[in-house]
């Protein structure tokens, strides 16, 4: 698009619009928000786990924990990738190096054998994580809010 300029011999001279048209680029800006809004939720899905419940309340923590999950099937994860027993301190002590106060949250299903989650617990402790707690569901939460004790 361009306005016209009229000249001496009455021709129209056509110059470009240096206008840019921002409709366009708001709509884009509006369905990409869309889309984010929409898929943001599915993003923090992590193992699935049936937690027990208890009457706790929920503790207060201002930096994120690390997520340490006991599956139904005894498999251990670290946040959504899995691990193996021996590998889990290692693994922990690396990611935690530069910040070793760092709460870790075990996780564990209610399904699976206690000892297996305390034996988790006691592969954290031995490797000398201050800051280990158990996560559980408030009981008769209907909104499946969790506390961690």
């Amino acid at each position: 698009m361009g306005a016209s300029v009229g000249n001496r011999r009455g021709k129209a001279k056509f110059r470009p619009m240096a206008e840019i048209n921002v409709t366009p680029m708001v709509d884009v800006m509006l369905v990409l928000l869309i889309i984010f809004m929409v898929t943001a939720p599915l993003l923090t899905a992590g193992v699935q786990v049936d937690l027990p419940k208890t009457q706790a309340t929920p503790l207060k923590g201002d930096d994120t924990p690390l997520s340490v999950t006991v599956d139904a099937h005894g498999k251990i994860w670290i946040q959504e990738t899995e691990v193996k027993l021996e590998d889990l301190a290692p693994r922990l002590q690396a990611i935690t190096s530069q910040k070793p106060e760092t709460r870790i949250f075990v996780r564990g299903d209610k399904t699976i054998d206690y000892g297996r989650v305390m034996e988790v617990m006691g592969v954290l402790s031995a490797a000398g994580f201050p800051k280990v707690a158990l996560v559980t569901e408030v009981r008769g939460a209907a909104d499946g809010a969790k506390a961690k004790r």
